[in-house]
């Protein structure tokens, strides 16, 4: 699945925990691809997520110490702020936006305005992806554009604040240049790695 290679990418690139919603779906997929690469992992659920019929505390496989069962999703976005903010120039954080619905673009939103107050990353900056598969993102990108067109939004503004990218070597390759990393021979090699394991019999 695309989606848990770019966390299982990701996770080996910068060396971090993994943060999510702990929830179904892409969230679960960036745990797994996160627990593939053998990195730690963290999660602030919701007691009910969005097309679920029943409410629980408790997430399927997640040990019970690494994440936390949020009643709003104020909590949830908090925490995973908190998790991006950078406290030293060793750290090597990211936000990454994956395809979502009203929660993800609740947070995409919260935490660009968030960056564009300088209350994240004034000091050390946090590196911002959206990942557009698919040009999943196209409309809400050409949203933004007509917000220019009528002075909403200043030229320039938002685009400034996050990164756009289209696949998951667009967003490799950005956070390599962000944080100095020498990401390329280092990442087709455990691409090549990964991919042999899957073929043993």
């Amino acid at each position: 699945m695309r989606l848990v290679f770019t966390a299982w990418q990701i996770a080996n690139l910068l060396d971090c925990t993994t943060w999510t919603g702990a929830g179904p779906g892409l969230m679960d997929a960036a745990i797994k691809g996160a627990q593939e690469a053998g990195k730690a992992v963290g999660g602030f659920k919701i007691g009910k997520e969005a097309g679920e019929w029943t409410t629980s505390k408790f997430h399927p496989y997640l040990p019970s110490e690494t994440y936390l069962t949020c009643r709003f999703f104020s909590a949830r976005k908090h925490g995973l702020v908190d998790a991006a903010v950078r406290s030293s120039s060793s750290d090597k954080t990211a936000v990454v936006a994956l395809p979502g619905g009203v929660g993800t673009l609740d947070e995409m939103f919260e935490i660009l305005a968030l960056i564009q107050l300088e209350r994240i990353g004034s000091e050390l900056p946090v590196p911002f992806i959206v990942m557009n598969y698919d040009s999943f993102y196209a409309k809400l990108l050409d949203f933004l554009d007509d917000c220019e067109d009528w002075g909403t939004v200043s030229k320039g503004e938002v685009s400034s604040l996050w990164k756009i990218c289209n696949t998951n070597s667009d967003a490799l390759a950005y956070l390599a240049e962000f944080y100095d990393l020498p990401f390329l021979d280092e990442q087709k090699h455990g691409t090549e790695a990964r991919s042999a394991r899957k073929q043993v019999p």
